[in-house]
């Protein structure tokens, strides 16, 4: 469970819904099916036109990404590089055949596949930089899906507070009842707006956050591979990936 993510969204939310309320409104009074409908069905239905129904059908896989985080450590994933360029060089690589079943990461793990299998180091590269590539690829509609419903959000909105203020201007009738009616006609925008800002436009980010560690990951994981390949110094090898890891962490855990 991401906590950061968790309490970003009670903070915001309790700070607005607590204001409203210590200003005398209440929050039942928010809560309206014809507003929530325009702005939430509108902005699904806009951005679905946008991307695609299967981009749509993946938004619970790209919320689990977003409330449950994946942590990566690179500290330990050099360490078990560099523990499998030693063994490499001790007893060839075929010797590695025996550690594919002890890495959990698939990447990874066809990775060093590729190099058991005798693949040369150029056409190793480039399949593994291709992975990563359509890996980039996934994940960018997930974050396009939910940058895009953040736009659409707030429009949507006053799409339904301009279609309140027509029906409630339209029946003047009982000037008692027009300003609730008016009133309520906002809700709309704030919908928009609140979603927006609050849900949409965070999750986006949250997703290319994860995204960006994610990439940095399986990067690391490629130069490491790659160097083992080509038969460096483990040592070097620690060097080189050292690189991707915070100098704060280095001391610390390597």
């Amino acid at each position: 469970m991401d906590f950061a993510t968790i309490v970003g969204l009670i903070v915001g939310v309790g700070a607005i819904a607590g204001s409203f309320v210590f200003e005398g409104g209440r929050i039942d009074s928010i809560f309206l099916f014809p507003p929530m409908m325009i702005v939430i069905g509108g902005t699904l239905g806009a951005t679905a036109i946008s991307t695609s129904l299967d981009t749509v059908s993946k938004v619970p896989t790209y919320l689990k990404l977003a409330f449950f985080n994946k942590t990566y450590s690179f500290n330990d994933t050099i360490n078990s590089l560099v523990k499998l360029a030693e063994k490499a060089r001790r007893e060839g690589i075929l010797g590695l055949e025996e550690n594919l079943k002890t890495i959990a990461e698939p990447f990874f793990r066809k990775a060093i596949q590729l190099v058991i299998d005798g693949t040369e180091i150029t056409v190793l590269r480039e399949i593994l930089e291709t992975e990563i590539a359509y890996i980039e690829e996934r994940h960018r509609k997930g974050i396009v899906f939910f940058q895009k419903a953040g736009g659409f959000a707030p429009t949507m909105g006053i799409l339904g507070t301009v279609l309140g203020l027509i029906h409630t201007l339209s029946n003047t009738s009982d000037a008692s009842k027009m300003a609730a009616a008016i009133a309520a006609a906002f809700i709309a925008t704030l919908w928009g707006v609140g979603l927006a800002n609050l849900f949409f436009l965070p999750i986006s980010d949250k997703l290319r956050m994860r995204h960006e560690e994610e990439i940095a990951h399986l990067e690391l994981i490629m130069e490491g591979v790659l160097s083992l390949q080509s038969g460096e110094n483990p040592r070097n090898i620690r060097t080189r990936l050292l690189s991707f890891v915070s100098p704060r962490i280095r001391g610390n855990e390597l």
